[in-house]
């Protein structure tokens, strides 16, 4: 048996590789680095959670945009290489375009 919502849920998580949106843009990466089909069944969670929220709390959902996403991850990375940086007894700097 199979059910209709978790098919729905992976429908729309699949649509989700064309979207310019925050989930969008977690989507295309998550599927860089899982492969396809966790990808889609991550999101599918993803989702579900979203969709209980709304339906639970009347909570709206207000998506944060392609460049938040962007911006958030590329802070993550360069606080990620930083700690790296430090176990190694080295420090990163960062240079400010046109120096």
């Amino acid at each position: 048996m199979v059910n209709r919502a978790a098919t729905a849920l992976r429908i729309g998580a699949t649509t989700l590789l064309r979207s310019q949106s925050y989930l969008g843009a977690q989507y295309r990466r998550f599927r860089g680095k899982l492969g396809a089909p966790k990808a889609i069944t991550v999101m599918a969670h993803k989702l579900a959670r979203l969709v209980y929220r709304l339906l639970r709390w009347g909570h709206e959902y207000v998506d944060k945009g392609l460049q938040y996403y962007e911006d958030q991850h590329r802070q993550q990375q360069l606080h990620s290489l930083q700690k790296k940086a430090l176990k190694l007894g080295m420090l990163i700097v960062e240079l400010c375009p046109g120096d």
